[in-house]
Formats: C-alpha cells, structure tokens, sequence
C-alpha cells in the first residue's frame, strides 16, 4: 500500500472474544481474515483493519490508501460492531471524531431517464460526480431516497454521522436507505444504471419500488458506496439468484474473464421476465420460472446449487443471493461439503415477511 492514512479505535464490548470471533466469521466471505492470537487482519478493496484484544477491549487500526476509504471503513467496523452487538451494550471511541456533516462516499445523483427492462424489472439512469469510483470495487451502494414532501426538494436534508462512526440514519418516512446493485457504469456520460424489481408489498412500504415507478429526469437521491463484494474471477462458477439479485448476477457476467466459465441458475416468475446478459465468458444460464408460485417459497435455487455443486470443478467460486431462509440454506450445504470460504458468496438479498400469529 503505498499512500497510508490510518485511523485508531478503541471498542469495549460485553465480551471481545466473542464479538472478534463474529468479526472474523462475518467478513471471511467479504474480505481476506488472518488470524492470530487474540487478534486478526482484515484485508479488503478498501484497506486493512487490525483488531486486537487488549485488557478486554478491541483495539483497532485502519490502514486505507486514502483518506475517503478511511471514513468508509470506520464507518462499515462501526456498523458492523454494533450490529452484532444487539442489545448488549457497546462503547465505540475513535482517535479522531467524525465530521458530524460527512457521510462516507456519498453523492448526489440525477435521473436522467427510466426504462422497463421488463414488466417487472425497471431501469433508472442517473448521473453523479466521479462516475469511475464505481469501477473495480464493490458492487453494491445505499440509495438514500427522500420520502414524502422531500421528494420534491431539489437540496434534501442528507444525514450525518454519530460520534461513534456510524451513519445518523433519518426517519424512514422523511428519508428511507435501501441497497442496490450498480448494473452497469457510463464512464464517457458519467452515468450509472441501476435496475429495480417492481415486486407486490405484502403490506410493507416499498419505497425502491415506489420511487421507480414515479422517477422523473431532475428528481434527486443520494447515494453511499460502493461497498460489498465485487466481480469474482475464477475459471469456474456458478452464480444463483431471483429477481433481486439479476442485477448483480447481469453485472458480474458483464465484467466476467473471457476464460471463464460461468453456470447461472436465475429465478424469475415467467419467461417474460428474462434478460438477455451478454458475457465474454463462456456463460450458460438455466432460467428457473415460479409460474405464479410465490417468491421465496419454492426452493428452485437452493436444489439447483446443489446439483451443481456436485460436478463443479476444484476451485469454483460460487455466488448466490435471494430469500434468507434459502441462503441460509445454502451456505450450510456448502460449509457441510467443506467449500473453501474464501471461493462463496451467499447473500441474504430479502427475508419474507413474517406471519403473523
């Protein structure tokens, strides 16, 4: 790393070796994790974090090339941390405060234009400043959509940070935050795509779904990142996925090595909801259609990763996001196989909605 800007923090937790051990078990599918004793190294496209456990307190250390994946990271260590806290309680103190005005990679962006890829699926355009940070690095971003009233404000009240390092989120109906896959990137225009599933509510707002179908060119949203995963490279893998992972799936075919090979398992309610998705690579997709059965439900994906498995080549990198329970699902087969870590993905993409007693 030839630029170093570094950051310390100290966290006090109920318990450190608990909480070290969930860091590492986490981030072992997003980040390279070394272990030691009382301690680890994570090594991500963003920087390194050394975590050590000292008189039972977390000691960390960020490590970026630059001062903006700096605040992203302390940002991502801080959410995470008291994510996995729960209700327990949990001192977070970092060397230097946040700007409380500061978000991490975040900017504004425009509508420029929508169009239905298909009658499900719809793809807005936008443009933003420095368009080429998306390039190379994670696939996802945080799309902060102003709600109500502000929708219509040209200069919304954007949130800021909490001294702890973590984003002061709005109230959902001022300001509502949800994660999206860039689908392609127009360096020339310095555009982004980005592809919304126009999926039913079963009774909870939508408000993804809802700004697509309303989006105008002018209409301003924010947007943090990018962050997760980004475009594995291997020379086998299987990628699995429903409509809220097509587009990440289409992004990751899109950029794939042209001496890949690449078995897709998509599930989509019909034949009208496929896409075509172009690959330099040697791609083969299998188009799984519900036909009316509802999302989450059926467990196409979960039967079909499994068949694949079994005749995947040594070394094959495999990538699924849908449903939780069926991710779930998926990762345990995986791990009772003994799949290297470092060659999985599985994602959590939605969870159903659930019943009410």
């Amino acid at each position: 790393m030839a630029d170093r800007f570094t950051l310390s923090g100290t966290a006090t937790p109920v318990d450190a070796q608990r909480m070290l051990e969930e860091i590492c078990d986490h981030f072992v599918e997003h980040a390279d994790v070394f272990r030691r004793e009382n301690g680890a190294q994570l090594v991500t496209i963003i920087g390194n974090a050394e975590i050590d456990i000292v008189d039972d307190k977390l000691k960390i250390e960020l490590i970026c090339p630059t001062p903006k994946f700096v605040i992203s990271a302390r940002s991502m260590i801080a959410e995470h941390l008291f994510e996995f806290a729960g209700d327990e309680p949990l001192e977070l103190i970092w060397s230097e405060e946040p700007n409380p005005h500061a978000l991490p990679s975040f900017r504004e962006a425009t509508v420029v234009e929508t169009m239905d890829v298909t009658p499900h699926m719809r793809r807005i355009t936008v443009s933003c400043r420095n368009a080429e940070q998306f390039v190379g690095v994670g696939l996802h971003v945080r799309l902060l959509i102003p709600q109500g009233a502000a929708r219509n404000n040209r200069a919304p009240a954007w949130p800021g940070m909490l001294p702890d390092g973590r984003v002061a989120w709005p109230d959902e109906k001022e300001m509502a935050v949800r994660i999206y896959t860039i689908r392609s990137v127009d360096l020339e225009r310095g555009q982004l795509d980005i592809d919304f599933v126009l999926h039913e509510s079963d009774g909870l707002p939508m408000p993804g779904a809802e700004f697509a179908v309303e989006a105008k060119p002018g209409d301003v949203i924010g947007i943090m990142g990018p962050g997760g995963d980004g475009v594995a490279h291997a020379g086998s893998l299987i990628l699995a996925g429903d409509e809220a992972a097509l587009p990440a799936i289409g992004r990751m075919v899109a950029e794939a090595l042209p001496t890949s090979t690449i078995r897709a398992f998509i599930e989509v309610d019909n034949a009208a909801e496929e896409q075509e998705l172009i690959s330099k690579a040697k791609l083969e997709i299998t188009w799984l259609h519900r036909n009316g059965g509802k999302a989450g439900t059926m467990r196409l994906l979960e039967a079909h990763v499994k068949e694949a498995t079994e005749t995947a080549p040594e070394g094959t990198y495999i990538w699924s996001g849908c449903e939780k329970t069926e991710a779930r699902a998926i990762r345990d087969f995986l791990k009772s196989r003994g799949h290297d870590r470092k060659l999985m993905s599985i994602s959590a993409y939605w969870q159903k909605p659930k019943v009410k007693a």
